[in-house]
């Protein structure tokens, strides 16, 4: 599998993409609708692990101002292959400031992509969004 690389930020290769959006295809198959978001992370761990891809979770996201750091930040729920952010969501419908989060989230990261992925979906297909920035 080809590795993600820094082309003006950090990116990430259609095969990684491939890879992550079928490992969340796979879980939200076994699963299904209506679990608790932390549920799909966990599995969705397995299943990316299981396909050879290194994820970290609840990954820590710094916030600086002007030079400082705030000492708070937020957390990514996945990160794979150090490139591609992965948020998990288990709502309803997706809101626009759950894109915004993402974005903001890939600007603090200096990554360019992302995906938001509601599990809460009947298919997997319709909880997807991919997010691009830069």
């Amino acid at each position: 599998m080809e590795s993600c690389s820094d082309r003006g930020g950090v990116d990430c290769s259609e095969d990684v993409i491939d890879a992550v959006l079928t490992a969340a295809t796979v879980v939200h198959r076994e699963l299904g609708p209506g679990l608790m978001e932390s549920v799909y992370e966990r599995a969705l761990m397995v299943e990316l692990g299981e396909v050879g891809l290194r994820a970290e979770n609840q990954v820590e996201i710094p916030v600086h101002y002007r030079g400082h750091d705030l000492g708070i930040g937020f957390r990514a729920d996945i990160i794979v292959d150090g490139s591609l952010l992965l948020e998990l969501k288990s709502v309803d419908r997706l809101m626009p400031v759950h894109l915004s989060q993402v974005i903001t989230y890939l600007k603090l990261l200096g990554f360019r992509r992302g995906f938001l992925l509601n599990f809460n979906r009947p298919l997997m297909k319709e909880g997807i969004q991919r997010v691009a920035i830069g």
